[in-house]
């Protein structure tokens, strides 16, 4: 750099200190550019040394660049100072605008820190501002913003030794290095700005290409999936509209994915599972019912939902997984059927009968005492029966202060089931309960086996199931006992219907390659709220023997 004496700066200097600007500013990486700022202290501002020490992210200062002596490289180079020692060297010496000299007589107490330095001992300067090799003079980087940088963050410092004139530098060699450490300042935050840039670039390729990766594992895990999936629109006006179905779905229901997407969910289901659809969440629900297939038939479907985001703030859409589950629902309702029907015949068994019948009844309520006594006293009869509903509780005497008020809520939410009266055809209706019991029937065993038996067995439930009504039970009690229920029916209409069945039973049955006749006996009973099954069944029972006792034995018998 030029003297101090000459009155003005040679303009190729200008040139070579703008060239090195130049060079800071375009250098492709963060070591480029920290290097440049190094080497350019030594080309273009004519000291023989100068290393750059770069604040890191622990708040200490590591020698990120040297320049000008290859041994004095080798040895500092990567070396890291304590951001103590540091801020004592800023806060020493003499102050020149932001830069900071601390002369060979100060500069001994620094000789043993933990900064790392290149130092040689020489003789005591010969004039006034001769530089003497212990000197120090450090350029602080502050991160741009106010040029005076000491109100921003401490970015690194510059240190330079041994200018080659010899002497301090003077008000412009200063001023030069101050500006030079103000644009190595920018430099530094532009490298790193554009170094956070491309690893932010290559970090968000390599999520864009995990992305894809993704995207195209789902797409595959989706088309190829073994069991039905879809992706359908969640809220708004076309909530629940099928967007994308994947080739197992399509062929489980027999549709093409063109005409998939044209229902929703909501149009594929049974008409019997619509309330099951609905009342399973929308995220994360799950359900199992019915959906139509193209042929009109329907499939037992487990369906699954899930919320998927199209982005942080984007729309979400529910991914349905669909699988088939026709197979187990035919065998659980199977195994039902097996529960609660009679294995040989197939009519419903002893336990489906009486859960039937149960269902028809109502309990008589514990408080049954004081529901007579209110209908004794006010005149309204606690049961519904075919000449008249119950009638709601008289005007000032409120359920809730009466006694056996619970027992009128009890019978008032039951369709009663009430008896005609006894020996009396008044055209009322009732539930009649016929039991049959087969005559002879144990003569066939023991002369045709059980085989034989077996198929009167069935034949007499194929006959007893043709000559009732749709909506009549006809169960098998056990052995050659078979019960029919018959709803809404007066006493001349049951003992019709028995009299009927026990024409058709008695007509010749085919087992085992001959055929033979039983007869059969009906018991009529009646049910009505207030009776158990057992009841109802006991009272049949015994109307049962009563007849079969008054017919003539020849009667009865069948071969």
């Amino acid at each position: 750099m030029e003297t101090e004496s000459e009155p003005y700066v040679r303009l190729a200097s200008l040139r070579q200190l703008h060239q090195v600007m130049a060079d800071m500013n375009t250098a492709r990486s963060l070591a480029d550019t920290l290097q440049s700022v190094a080497d350019g202290a030594v080309g273009a501002l004519g000291y023989e040394m100068a290393a750059v020490n770069l604040v890191r992210p622990d708040g200490d200062l590591v020698v990120a660049a040297f320049s000008g002596n290859s041994a004095a490289e080798a040895l500092i180079t990567g070396r890291v100072g304590s951001r103590e020692s540091w801020e004592r060297r800023l806060n020493m010496g003499e102050r020149w605008g932001d830069l900071v000299f601390i002369p060979h007589t100060e500069g001994w107490v620094l000789d043993d820190d933990d900064v790392p330095q290149w130092y040689t001992d020489g003789p005591e300067p010969r004039f006034e501002d001769e530089w003497h090799p212990s000197d120090r003079l450090f350029a602080p980087m502050y991160t741009p913003g106010v040029q005076g940088g000491s109100s921003g963050e401490l970015l690194g410092v510059i240190s330079v030794d041994r200018p080659r004139n010899g002497r301090h530098p003077g008000a412009w060699g200063r001023e030069a290095l101050q500006m030079y450490a103000f644009q190595a300042a920018i430099a530094i935050s532009n490298a790193r700005l554009r170094a956070n840039m491309q690893r932010a670039l290559v970090r968000l390729e390599r999520e864009q290409q995990a992305l894809r990766a993704s995207e195209e594992s789902f797409r595959q895990a989706f088309e190829y999936a073994p069991s039905g999936m879809a992706i359908a629109e969640m809220g708004g006006d076309q909530h629940g509209r099928i967007l994308r179905s994947n080739d197992a779905l399509c062929r489980l229901l027999g549709r093409p994915a063109s005409a998939m997407r044209r229902y929703s969910f909501a149009d594929l289901v049974h008409p019997e599972d619509i309330g099951t659809l609905l009342r399973t969440s929308a995220e994360g629900g799950r359900a199992e019912l019915r959906l139509g297939r193209r042929d009109s038939t329907y499939v037992w479907v487990s369906l699954r939902n899930s919320v998927v985001a199209d982005a942080a703030d984007g729309p979400r859409f529910l991914l349905t997984h669909v699988e088939d589950i026709e197979e187990r629902k035919r065998r659980e309702l199977q195994l039902a059927h097996r529960a609660s029907h009679d294995s040989l015949t197939g009519l419903p068994n002893s336990a489906e009968l009486r859960s039937r019948l149960s269902a028809r009844l109502c309990q008589r309520p514990a408080h049954a005492g004081a529901v007579e006594s209110l209908d004794a006293a006010y005149g309204h009869p606690a049961f519904d029966t075919p000449a008249g509903p119950a009638h709601d509780a008289p005007a000032g005497h409120g359920f809730d202060f009466t006694p056996g008020a619970e027992a009128y809520d009890a019978y008032d939410h039951h369709v009663h089931t009430a008896a005609p009266e006894d020996d009396r055809d008044d055209g009322a209706k009732g539930l009649a309960v016929l039991f049959c019991d087969l005559d002879g029937f144990k003569s066939i065993n023991d002369r045709f086996g059980h085989n034989a038996g077996d198929a009167v067995l069935i034949e007499v439930a194929r006959r007893l199931s043709r000559g009732v009504r749709d909506g009549d039970t006809v169960a098998r009690l056990g052995g050659d006992e078979f019960v029919i229920l018959a709803d809404g029916l007066g006493r001349a209409d049951a003992q019709d219907l028995a009299v009927r069945l026990r024409n058709e039973i008695i007509q010749p049955i085919r087992a085992e390659g001959r055929a033979v006749r039983v007869g059969a006996s009906f018991g009529i009973g009646w049910a009505h709220c207030g009776m158990t099954a057992d009841e109802v069944l006991k009272s049949a029972d015994e109307r049962m023997y009563i007849e079969k006792r008054s017919r003539p034995k020849q009667h009865r018998r069948a071969g």
